[in-house]
């Protein structure tokens, strides 16, 4: 019997790139405890081996996000299993995991975010607004620039920067199609600032960088392939202060836009959550930031 882990990664492709890299592992990391302790396949595997292994992980001091996720993960295997039919009944049905610690996501404040999104000066020899005459740093910065202004204009996730192409962009009308979890197309909107950002990039910079990637590729890193996650991990470590991850710009981008009186059914459909749930944690980030002004403002509080 096999645990057909090959097969199942390519059944779940449709997700993002990191998901699927995830919930792989995730299985293939049960499967060889599985098989430890006598199981050669998912038809040896019942509801109780399934909680024993939850609580092992649980005993050698595993994060509850990380448990979570490997309970998601066996429940969308065995699911997978099930429908195939290589299982008569799938024993993960209803398998539950301790919720994650609840954490408020950090939020970067304005002045954090102009002094991140400050236009990096161009280079001697530069030649107009945003085109630099020779590749290498100075190419390298306006693509940062326009990286970090499209992540915080958009809220969209790394994952969907980074599987962006040229055509996905109409720039005259300032709109970007973004494909995000399941395939998921959505529009959402850009500001002229970020519109000039990425004409800047795509008007010059772009083609020196350019390499093996596919021509409609829209950001490329140094080695002129597609950018990935690390790489724009990696601009956020040149260019911010403090330490940030690339997400907290999609935190702000939320914040930000109810802190202004955006609706939240709007903010969803933007940030192209599935669930009205996973948008609401914002409103509760804005809410300890009116807590906080009142705290600091008012005479008596």
């Amino acid at each position: 019997m096999d645990w057909e882990i090959e097969a199942y990664r390519r059944s779940v492709a449709g997700l993002s790139p990191d998901t699927v890299r995830a919930y792989a592992s995730d299985v293939g990391r049960f499967a060889e405890w599985a098989e430890r302790g006598g199981a050669s396949g998912p038809a040896d595997v019942d509801r109780i081996t399934l909680r024993r292994y939850l609580a092992f992980l649980a005993t050698r001091r595993y994060a509850k996000a990380t448990i979570s996720r490997t309970a998601a993960s066996l429940r969308s295997y065995f699911g997978w299993c099930a429908r195939r039919g290589v299982i008569a009944a799938d024993p993960s049905v209803r398998l539950s995991a301790p919720s994650p610690d609840s954490r408020l996501p950090r939020v970067l404040g304005h002045a954090e975010l102009d002094r991140l999104l400050q236009p990096v000066p161009l280079t001697a020899g530069s030649e107009g607004a945003g085109q630099v005459s020779a590749p290498g740093a100075g190419a390298r910065d306006v693509r940062d620039d326009a990286v970090l202004e499209l992540l915080y204009a958009s809220g969209m996730r790394v994952a969907e920067l980074c599987g962006l192409d040229v055509d996905d962009l109409d720039l005259d009308r300032g709109v970007v199609t973004v494909t995000g979890k399941g395939s998921k197309q959505r529009q959402v909107l850009v500001h002229a600032r970020c519109v000039d950002a990425l004409r800047a990039w795509m008007d010059g910079p772009r083609t020196t960088m350019a390499g093996a990637a596919p021509g409609g590729t829209l950001f490329y890193n140094a080695r002129g392939n597609r950018l990935g996650s690390r790489d724009v991990r990696r601009i956020l470590d040149r260019r911010s202060p403090v330490p940030t991850h690339p997400h907290a710009l999609r935190h702000s981008y939320a914040t930000h836009l109810l802190d202004g009186g955006a609706d939240l059914r709007v903010v969803q459909e933007l940030l192209g959550h599935a669930s009205l749930q996973t948008t609401q944690v914002y409103t509760h980030v804005s809410k300890e930031r009116l807590r906080s002004v009142y705290s600091g403002t008012h005479p008596r509080a």
